[in-house]
């Protein structure tokens, strides 16, 4: 193993091995980031037909809660019948029938574990990630010599990256 001798020995190695251990899941999050950016679209998403029998008598909202489905809208009513978009639902039997578009298991799984939430297991890699990736910000710095022309125009590059950020959020 390295010799850590100082501060910025510390951090060159730690940020190596770190990078390393990492690289995994950074290649998983950054594929999953790149879905997120279409999950309005129906991108690699494929069509699944699904028949159901849930609670009979709900209302829109919470036939919405059960189908998991965000922008179902009731178009008409036939009887007991409720026609949306996606499907139909019978009020009176609480069967429904509709179809969902939804990304193949390995991509929802990676999607998933980018949208992971503080109730989910996987939560603490969520936050280790998170705290690691922040670490690579701040150990960036020891990579070069402050005095170095590379470190200069490196902190120009993360002043540029900061603006442009900020730009991008405020827009």
């Amino acid at each position: 193993m390295d010799k850590i001798k100082d501060t910025r020995s510390f951090m060159r190695v730690t940020h190596r091995y770190l990078g390393y251990f990492l690289a995994g899941i950074m290649a998983v999050y950054s594929l999953s980031g790149i879905l997120l950016v279409y999950r309005d679209t129906d991108f690699l998403k494929s069509e699944k037909k699904y028949e159901k029998n849930i609670a009979a008598n709900l209302t829109e909202k919470e036939l919405k809660k059960e189908l998991k489905m965000k922008g179902l809208e009731v178009e008409k009513t036939e009887g007991s019948i409720l026609y949306f978009k996606q499907g139909t639902y019978d009020s009176a039997t609480g069967k429904a029938k509709y179809t969902k578009k939804e990304l193949p298991f390995v991509l929802d799984k990676m999607v998933s574990l980018h949208k992971s939430q503080s109730k989910d297991a996987i939560s603490p890699l969520s936050v280790f990630f998170g705290v690691s990736l922040f670490f690579f910000v701040i150990s960036s710095f020891w990579m070069f010599n402050p005095k170095t022309k590379a470190f200069k125009r490196g902190i120009r590059f993360t002043i540029a990256g900061l603006i442009v950020s900020l730009i991008l959020l405020f827009i």
